[in-house]
């Protein structure tokens, strides 16, 4: 993890419960980064439901492909996660890795490989020295106990540059249940299903394919609505873990995600979800802004999605917001490169709730000097309204600073 955070880092890390059933430990195994921990072992109690989501790259890593294998048996005992390296483009190499490393934690959750799901971060093409679980994962298991979130999100980091948290608590029929989740993501991050490595938990008793359902709906306007850079990472994977410990206290059992008893921890966990999204989004390598776009007046919510990533993932429009630079320009020029329904003559712009464009020329009432001090500020909200429709979306990116370029020009290095 970077030694300088980000300066669009939350000021308040919220308070992360323990959540019954799961137990956390970290371990530095020297995978890439010496003298800090880059391998995190969660063990999960019996019965404990699992879902999950992954990237859409045709060169998954070979962690994805094991875990996309094992989801099918819907329960899950226990998670690996190391940073450092990817195990992406290793062959065979790769997946006897994935296999030699299950079976690691597999004797130390007490299971069977296939209760195992793992995770891998950091460099593409490098073999995954598996030797170095081995010389941990016996302490690991030892150590394992309940809360230890911070050290977990900060076990799986590379270029970011603080722990991403996030909790909530929810009714679920009689009982309050709790929500935690982590995440990692600075660079290679874009919306294609997972854009990220981010494990959620919770001890509410749902059903795995109800926790898919709500999985699948939730990361529509969450993870899937960031980007950073454009690009899709091979490793990205969303999971989400249920231990079902809350039915002692009288919480129901959830079989269906329509089941509208879930209505409230429904809300709980894709908030949670966004607000690690968020923090994806203000760790962006090198940002130094964090920028909402809203596009309105679409003729479909998915064409509103599609020109507000056109507008995200436009290298002209981010680094005229990194210069702090008002250029509606770029932004008219990313809508009309999107491939979506746009009427130049009825678009209209704002910075900051600033209109600075409108029917198709600079707006009327135009302010150099207050636009120019809206894009000071370290948050910029950007509106376009197309006059198309009634089809909106909102999305979150970053500004593109001299900094990016410094990251992953020497990644490797």
């Amino acid at each position: 993890m970077a030694t300088t955070v980000s300066p669009l880092a939350p000021k308040l890390v919220p308070d992360m419960p323990a959540i019954a059933g799961v137990r956390l430990a970290t371990a530095a195994a020297g995978i890439r980064y010496p003298g800090r921990p880059d391998v995190l072992l969660v063990l999960l109690d019996e019965g404990t439901a699992a879902a999950g989501v992954f990237t859409r790259s045709k060169c998954p890593s070979a962690p994805v492909e094991w875990c996309r294998g094992k989801l099918k048996g819907h329960k899950a005992r226990a998670l690996v996660v190391n940073s450092g390296n990817a195990n992406a483009f290793t062959g065979k190499s790769g997946r006897a890795a994935c296999k030699f490393t299950a079976e690691l934690a597999a004797k130390a959750a007490a299971c069977k490989p296939a209760e195992v799901f793992l995770a891998s971060t950091g460099v593409i093409g490098e073999p995954l020295e598996v030797r170095q679980f081995g010389a941990v994962m016996d302490g690991l298991g030892a150590r394992a106990q309940a809360g230890g979130w911070l050290d977990a999100a900060q076990a799986i980091t590379t270029t970011d540059t603080f722990p991403k948290v996030a909790t909530a608590r929810a009714r679920l029929g009689v009982a309050t249940v709790t929500i935690a989740g982590i995440a990692k993501g600075a660079g290679m991050i874009a919306p294609d299903m997972a854009t990220l490595l981010s494990f959620v938990f919770t001890d509410a008793p749902i059903a795995a394919p109800a926790l898919q359902a709500l999985l699948k709906d939730a990361v529509a306007d969450t993870f899937n609505a960031v980007t950073i850079d454009g690009d899709t990472s091979t490793s990205d994977t969303l999971m989400a873990f249920a231990t079902g410990a809350a039915a002692a206290r009288g919480a129901p059992r959830i079989a269906k995600a329509s089941d509208a008893r879930l209505a409230a921890f429904r809300m709980a966990f894709k908030r949670v979800l966004a607000e690690l999204a968020e923090q994806v989004a203000r760790d962006g390598e090198g940002a130094r802004k964090l920028v909402e776009i809203e596009v309105v007046g679409a003729v479909s919510k998915t064409s509103a999605r599609r020109i507000a990533m056109s507008i995200a993932n436009s290298p002209l429009v981010k680094t005229a917001i990194a210069g702090e630079d008002a250029n509606w320009g770029r932004v008219v020029m990313a809508v009309g490169k999107a491939g979506e329904p746009a009427d130049r003559d009825k678009l209209s712009i704002w910075f900051g709730g600033i209109r600075v464009a409108h029917k198709g020329a600079r707006d009327s009432g135009y302010d150099e000097a207050k636009v120019s001090a809206v894009m000071k500020e370290q948050k910029i909200a950007l509106k376009v309204a197309l006059g198309l429709g009634k089809g909106r979306d909102r999305v979150l990116t970053c500004d593109l600073t001299k900094e990016y370029v410094a990251i992953n020009s020497d990644y490797r290095s």
